[in-house]
């Protein structure tokens, strides 16, 4: 994961262009990918999908000709979707076109308004003499395509499951290369699922809504779905439960992460595209640091260097557990419901001598048993519990395998 962030690092994205279909390019050597091409002007929802941006070159030089801003070095240094420039300009001409923060250099873009500009440290900006400086932009911004691509996992029914990642941001590691790369080792982990599991990888917004105007049909079958960005800084897991609030999905993930969990908010990253009230698709957001919650956030901060390999390792641990909840979360019905079966003689707890987790998955029998009425999932039983739901899981299939309870149609 971390070699495919390093790899993709470098790359100059943005909502369209050829730095989106290189990176798709990339990804697709790891996973088979389907790639749409939509063309400029085609109206999708409410909105249109927009002239495709490419930059070749950009730079400001001083009075002296020496390269003070090169996009080559860092592709943030450049506003994106900048109009093509080449000219002469004076420092305080240049001042309202330059973007700044102290110690780092701020990502900044200008999808829908025709203009450019730069971006440098602070500390580089104090220290520009007064006096002419020569401006390139090398870029066009004419009519194309917006691009996005899709991976399937089939399953045995065509309920799906839903991740999706942004790929529209330049040279930032965390927010959504690590999203990016966590997405590809979830979907190559993947093997015989029960749902069928389909990958989105869109441009933020646009992106998300190009993709519903195109599958409206598809979405009554989502039954649950994630965003994945900010999937490698050091923070710890945090989750942004969907515009329900209460569907399985955000149970499933509270289970597996524990407490740190955000109200919906239609603010963010795509789970407040699929989350709007004409779909209302079941989609939360799964992070480490949520959206704007760590100093380098868009900024040249978040580099290779800011993203683990631990923490990425975590956030594809969680997401596996959290498919292993989706996955075996069923009904029983108590077969035998009138008082507590004997269990020893069915060889259950005997089954149980030597293991180091004895206890808890007598427990998770015992509970089974109990609130297996036809009205309690497993993971109803497991959030009641407070047991781990594989231990739920393992107690179901071996009271299942005992005759002790069925699987309720």
């Amino acid at each position: 994961m971390k070699d495919l962030v390093e790899r993709l690092y470098p790359i100059c994205r943005s909502i369209t262009g050829d730095g989106v279909r290189k990176t798709l390019e990339i990804v697709g050597e790891l996973i088979p990918l389907s790639v749409t091409e939509v063309p400029t002007g085609t109206q999708v929802l409410d909105w249109n999908v927009p002239r495709e941006w490419n930059i070749r070159d950009a730079w400001i030089k001083d009075p002296s000709g020496r390269k003070v801003v090169d996009f080559r070095e860092l592709n943030l240094h450049v506003v994106g979707y900048s109009v093509p420039v080449s000219g002469r300009f004076t420092l305080a001409e240049l001042r309202p076109r330059l973007h700044t923060l102290p110690g780092l250099v701020p990502y900044r873009t200008s999808y829908y308004a025709e203009t450019w500009g730069f971006c440098l440290t602070q500390e580089v900006l104090d220290s520009l003499e007064e006096g002419e400086y020569e401006v390139l932009i090398d870029s066009t911004l004419a009519d194309g395509h917006l691009t996005y691509a899709e991976h399937v996992v089939e399953g045995e029914t065509d309920e799906e499951v839903l991740i999706s990642c942004h790929i529209c941001h330049p040279s930032l590691a965390n927010d959504n290369l690590a999203g990016i790369a966590v997405a590809v080792e979830l979907a190559r982990w993947l093997r015989d699922p029960r749902y069928t599991y389909r990958f989105v990888f869109a441009p933020g917004t646009i992106g998300a809504i190009t993709w519903l105007a195109a599958n409206g049909d598809r979405c009554a079958r989502i039954r649950h779905g994630l965003t994945l960005a900010c999937a490698g800084d050091p923070g710890p897991l945090t989750y942004k439960r969907s515009r329900r609030g209460d569907a399985e999905i955000d149970r499933a993930v509270t289970h597996v992460i524990g407490d740190r969990i955000l109200d919906f908010s239609p603010y963010g990253y795509d789970e407040r595209q699929y989350g709007s009230p004409g779909f209302d698709l079941p989609v939360g957001g799964l992070t480490r640091t949520p959206y704007a919650g760590y100093p380098e956030y868009h900024t040249s901060g978040d580099n290779p260097g800011f993203v683990t390999e631990a923490a990425m390792a975590d956030t594809l641990r969680a997401l596996k557990e959290v498919v292993e909840v989706l996955e075996g979360n069923r009904t029983y019905l108590n077969l035998s419901p009138y008082g507590e079966p004997q269990l020893g003689r069915r060889g259950l707890y005997g089954s149980l001598g030597g293991r180091s987790d004895t206890k808890t998955a007598q427990m998770a029998m015992l509970w089974v048993l109990n609130l297996s009425d036809g009205d309690h999932s497993l993971l109803d039983i497991a959030e009641r519990s407070k047991l781990p739901f594989g231990a739920v899981a393992m107690a179901a299939k071996d009271l299942q395998d005992a005759g002790l309870v069925k699987e309720k149609a």
